[in-house]
């Protein structure tokens, strides 16, 4: 067996291991990188960069269907359902060489492909390879949950590590689990020619401000997608090409295809954390605010922590990681500042504290601002009146934010900015946004605070007409 000593060995090359790894040996650490599966992880094959392709290629549908209000005859699309995956995987292809072995290697990172499983609480067996080091990052991020449905595990189904697979349309889609990727995956396929049914046993979205998750909702339902919620899955059964789900107060709902979205587990089956001294909280690592495990040679990062599981969230906890591991110096992991997005259209997106949330912190010293996509010229100009801006204040600070509509993932980071940076509304104030834009939405809906401070206030009439006096 091949003995490798090196400073940093990080299992997982998703997005938070390729982050630690590129950034490590490019500031002077020998790198050993461990991947058994796929280069990019779930992100780039299975997760972010597919849906979002998929979602591409369902929007072009859409619009063939929905230009009559803008003098466009609709039209029904001829949906060529293997060339939507074609544009899926070519996406995946131009993407995948930034990822992969030959980049990593070139910039002087040991990679091995196979996973990696502690044998002691300084070395990992990956292959023929044992491997000490001085510091472990364990970023081996987490697969599709799929629930003990009596009956699901004798019938075909999906999940979103196979559904891009498919080549050929279904012809009825049965979607069990009604959060962002059950949605976003609901109505691409309705987009693309298919029949949708979700069903949720809770609410869909209901991670997501009420009124901003039913905006959303009642688009899909608009579009065709048949939304159950509140209805348990409780059994299913059939086989290739007819599956049956039996739900709570007798739903039954039977479809061509079956696709599992309710959620996602670690990766730590396969890593043998006992030998290593690593604690877990049920199916997640244990990790302290630095992101260290109880064995303080060993990190973890990522979905792995059982925390948010974005790819951005990854690639953060890596810069928090490597100033910690490769510097000596004391670094903290916050999350008031993560963004959120759930990639339907319209789009939600999400950042900071709730307003339940806000309460429940500060009390009733909580302001709630807002502004209307209906008033934004650029959204009415585009048809995309339907969405708003709504922003959580404390103190003249922004504490969290959520935006439905048209773009809402490309103006939340304005919110995870000021909130990272502890910025007063003032910033936003000062701001200025070019005309006509989606973003000047943030900022109107910032100057709201300021307004009712202003426009409605006696002393400022008085000192106004003082002032003109002179």
């Amino acid at each position: 067996m091949d003995s490798i000593k090196t400073d940093l060995c990080i299992l997982g090359a998703g997005s938070g291991g390729l982050s630690a790894a590129a950034g490590a040996v490019q500031m002077g650490a020998k790198v050993v990188l461990l991947e058994g599966g796929k280069m990019g992880g779930d992100c780039l094959n299975y997760g972010c960069v597919p849906s979002k392709a998929l979602i591409g290629a369902a929007k072009h549908a859409y619009a063939m269907t929905s230009g009559a209000a803008f003098g466009v005859t609709p039209v029904t699309p001829d949906i060529d359902f293997a060339r939507a995956k074609d544009h899926v995987f070519s996406v995946i292809a131009q993407i995948a060489p930034h990822d992969s072995i030959e980049r990593f290697e070139g910039l002087g990172v040991h990679v091995i492909s196979h996973y990696g499983e502690f044998v002691s609480s300084r070395e990992v067996i990956a292959g023929d390879h044992r491997i000490s080091a001085r510091r472990f990052i364990i970023a081996t991020g987490s697969s599709p949950l799929v629930p003990p449905i009596p009956g699901l595990s004798d019938v075909p189904y999906e999940t979103n590590e196979t559904i891009f697979e498919l080549r050929e349309k279904p012809e009825h889609l049965v979607i069990i689990g009604g959060g962002p990727i059950g949605m976003e995956l609901a109505q691409a396929h309705r987009r693309l020619g298919c029949l949708v049914t979700v069903i949720e046993g809770i609410k869909a979205l209901g991670r997501s401000h009420p009124e901003h998750a039913d905006i959303v909702l009642q688009q899909l339902r608009d579009e065709g997608v048949v939304i159950h919620e509140g209805v348990a899955a409780e059994r299913v059964e059939g086989d290739s090409g007819s599956v049956t789900v039996h739900g709570a107060e007798g739903l039954t709902v039977t479809g061509t295809k079956l696709l599992v979205a309710v959620g996602r587990k670690p990766n730590i089956d396969k890593l043998n954390l006992g030998a290593a001294g690593i604690a877990t909280s049920g199916p997640a690592i244990t990790v302290d605010e630095s992101l260290k495990t109880t064995n303080r040679r060993v990190y973890a990062i990522g979905d792995v922590t059982g925390g948010f599981q974005f790819t951005h969230v990854a690639g953060y906890h890596a810069s928090v990681v490597l100033k910690s591991a490769l510097f000596g110096l004391k670094s903290k992991v916050r999350h008031d500042h993560i963004p959120a997005a759930t990639y339907t259209d319209p789009e939600i997106a999400e950042v900071g504290l709730s307003e339940d949330d806000a309460r429940r912190k500060y009390g009733a010293g909580i302001e709630i601002v807002s502004f209307g996509y209906d008033e934004n010229d650029r959204a009415l100009a585009e048809g995309n009146g339907k969405g708003a801006v709504r922003a959580v204040i404390f103190k003249g600070r922004p504490v969290g934010a959520s935006i439905v509509g048209s773009g809402a993932g490309e103006q939340i980071h304005l919110w995870s900015m000021a909130i990272a940076n502890r910025l007063k509304l003032g910033a936003f104030a000062a701001t200025i946004a070019p005309y006509p834009t989606m973003g000047e939405a943030s900022k109107r809906a910032a100057g709201a605070y300021f307004a009712k401070r202003l426009f409605g206030n006696l002393w400022v009439k008085r000192a106004v007409r003082l002032v003109q006096r002179f």
